[in-house]
């Protein structure tokens, strides 16, 4: 069996949206989709027999701390000031809670799976699925979730010239007329993203240096505004959801 550890980082510093990792849907707290989607892919790979799962949460904030433990989800971990500014790249965030529970378990991980917690529109067969994808591509590093994009580069979207026209942002040798026959594009979700160990061990990570995609069969999104959870609280409370993330 593989080990595999499970990270979710949520700092209490956010910005744009301040305490979203636990605001409230409903009566759930944002960061508790996120602890039931690992607690739940937890008990389906080891049923399955693939995998011993650590679940680990990686944050500096106590009442995050305390809300995670509710849910399940207990760490002596504390993030330090460092990792928890604005301009911490996620992967050395990751790496140091990895590196963390690695000393404290006492186990060099397989494989690293790192749920988004501002970005809970999954389902726990969308992570299974996305595992055996890279599991089945032992050259490629990484793996993270996608949605097809809404706009695609080689056919509505433009960029401004020096002299103020504009032109399409990606130019194919032959014009693309109708968006069907432009090449299929993705925008991240930042719902998920999977990791072989390998990933960490250069000093400077790459998150597109080896990487590929799982494209999710369902609407996904992040939450960057105030708009985009109250869209989901309506998603939520309405049961308006073509997929059970609960």
């Amino acid at each position: 069996m593989q080990e595999l550890l499970i990270t979710i980082c949520a700092r209490g510093g956010s910005k744009g949206i301040p305490g979203k990792n636990i605001k409230l849907i409903g009566k759930k707290h944002v960061i508790g989709f996120s602890i039931a989607h690992a607690q739940q892919f937890s008990e389906l790979m080891g049923a399955k027999g693939i995998a011993n799962v650590t679940i680990e949460l990686s944050t500096d904030n106590v009442e995050i701390k305390a809300i995670a433990k509710i849910y399940g989800l207990a760490t002596k971990y504390l993030r330090s000031d460092i990792l928890a500014n604005d301009t911490a790249g996620k992967q050395d965030v990751i790496k140091d809670v990895l590196l963390y529970s690695e000393k404290v378990n006492k186990v060099r991980y397989d494989m690293v799976l790192d749920l988004d917690v501002s970005a809970p529109m999954r389902t726990v067969n969308d992570l299974l699925e996305a595992y055996q994808d890279l599991i089945s591509k032992s050259d490629i590093d990484n793996s993270f979730s996608v949605s097809e994009a809404k706009k695609n580069p080689y056919f509505n979207m433009v960029e401004l010239n020096e002299d103020g026209t504009c032109s399409i942002s990606k130019k194919p040798e032959t014009p693309i007329l109708s968006r069907q026959k432009a090449p299929k594009v993705f925008e991240m979700n930042a719902s998920f993203y999977f990791y072989r160990r390998r990933f960490f061990d250069p000093k400077e990570m790459y998150l597109f240096k080896n990487a590929t995609v799982f494209s999710l069969p369902h609407d996904s999104f992040d939450f960057d505004h105030q708009v985009d959870i109250d869209f989901f609280e309506y998603l939520i409370l309405n049961n308006k959801l073509t997929f059970d993330i609960e």
